[in-house]
């Protein structure tokens, strides 16, 4: 009977290669992505619309007017998330700069102001709805994914954002609502952050950053009659948002109470004499 030969080292070596590999692959296999790692934004769309801030003179105490819209939309792919845990994807946003003041002739202005911004206190307040904190919504603002999952899961979500105030014909500190308004001025700015939050655990995930502004000037006569003092100035065309190359993170005030509708204040800032608070904050 003829024994075999034992194997010469280099199909020894050959076969501890292969062992070796087969055990990276099998471990590769084996091991899941974070979903750090996995969560994918597909496509981020940001703008503003192109039309002019239209002004409405329909009312003899207030002049409104209304911002085009800034509009952000992001298409996520969230993987299969193991274990029971729970994740919550959304756009949050902050106010970074506010400025908004109403001239009334030569008696003086009303601005609407942040104190803590203002003052340098914060550099972002949260722009939340006020209930859902820390998101700019609950609708098409956000979705969460309960886990556990088996398949990846697509997502589109949505935000829209505009200013439609009111702003008095007459000085807001007098009991005459005689016309004074001469000009309105306003400029702020914004930023707005795609995120996932683990709700366990609290690890968060920025995924997309947007830098966006907006501006206006109204010119008002206050002599003309209704329907005819307001002129927008400028811009007829806001300038567009900037989708960020390079995530910015999130500030602690942007993700806690209050939020910029609570925390502002409407001053009366006369020529001569010391300021009025009309409007203290809400909260």
């Amino acid at each position: 009977m003829r024994l075999s030969s034992p194997p010469d080292l280099r199909t020894l070596w050959w076969i501890v290669l292969l062992f070796n590999a087969m055990g990276c692959i099998q471990s590769i296999r084996c091991k899941p992505k974070s979903f750090r790692d996995s969560i994918i934004v597909l496509e981020v769309n940001s703008s503003i619309d192109p039309n002019p801030t239209s002004i409405d003179e329909s009312s003899g105490v207030v002049l409104r007017y209304r911002t085009p819209h800034f509009r952000a939309c992001a298409r996520v792919l969230v993987p299969p998330v193991a274990g029971k845990e729970t994740w919550t994807i959304g756009w949050i946003q902050a106010c970074n700069h506010m400025e908004f003041y109403n001239t009334y002739g030569d008696k003086g202005m009303s601005s609407w102001e942040l104190p803590d911004l203002r003052d340098g206190t914060i550099q972002a307040i949260s722009d939340s709805d006020g209930v859902n904190y820390p998101w700019y919504g609950n609708t098409t603002e956000t979705c969460t994914v309960i886990g556990p999952t088996k398949k990846d899961s697509k997502f589109t979500i949505s935000m829209n954002d505009n200013f439609y105030p009111s702003v008095t014909w007459g000085v807001p500190v007098s009991d005459s609502n005689v016309p004074q308004l001469s000009s309105i001025r306003r400029d702020q700015s914004f930023t707005t952050w795609l995120v996932a939050i683990n709700q366990a655990s609290s690890e968060t995930l920025v995924l997309q950053t947007i830098r966006w502004r907006m501006r206006l000037n109204i010119q008002v006569d206050p002599e003309k009659p209704l329907g005819h003092r307001a002129v927008l100035n400028e811009p007829l065309v806001q300038e567009q948002p900037h989708i960020l190359g390079k995530n910015e993170p999130i500030p602690t005030n942007a993700m806690v109470k209050p939020n910029a509708n609570d925390a502002q204040v409407l001053m009366w800032r006369p020529k001569n004499g010391d300021p009025v608070m009309v409007i203290p904050p809400k909260f």
